[in-house]
């Protein structure tokens, strides 16, 4: 019998500077980005933060998630912002870090992820390389 079981991974990064804040949730809907928004919010207490949202089809955006009929509560210092172009760091891991592999579990899938995530996070350059595009920097700039 086949089965699947999922997984996924939450991200903000300052295009700015680099600075990637991540974390793994068991779901994406509202409950989930209310844990990274919240996350995201006390690990930067002090930032005016312009979050903008991949776009991705499951995410938590200006309409209600597939769980819930309501949005998610953003931190007072966190705001949406409109996505100014594509640039992926989902790419990048997928790319690099999980070509061609098959875990035995998904405890050993988020071991992986978990360290890869750490990886990047630890090289804001690389970071910057991916998501840093001037369209990107004009468009939350102007």
């Amino acid at each position: 019998m086949l089965t699947h079981e999922y997984t996924y991974a939450y991200a903000a990064v300052d295009v700015l500077s680099g600075e990637l804040d991540t974390l793994i949730l068991p779901h994406v809907n509202t409950h989930c980005m209310q844990l990274f928004l919240d996350e995201v919010g006390q690990r930067h207490p002090n930032d005016h933060i312009v979050m903008v949202l991949d776009g991705a089809p499951l995410a938590c955006q200006r309409r209600p998630c597939a769980t819930t009929q309501h949005a998610p509560d953003k931190p007072a210092a966190i705001r949406p912002g409109a996505q100014p172009g594509r640039a992926c760091l989902w790419d990048e891991l997928r790319e690099k870090r999980f070509h061609n592999r098959v875990f035995d579990s998904l405890d050993a899938l988020e071991d992986h992820l978990e360290i890869a995530l750490r990886d990047i996070e630890l090289d804001p350059q690389r970071i910057q390389s991916i998501v840093a595009w001037p369209r990107i920097i004009d468009a939350l700039l102007t």
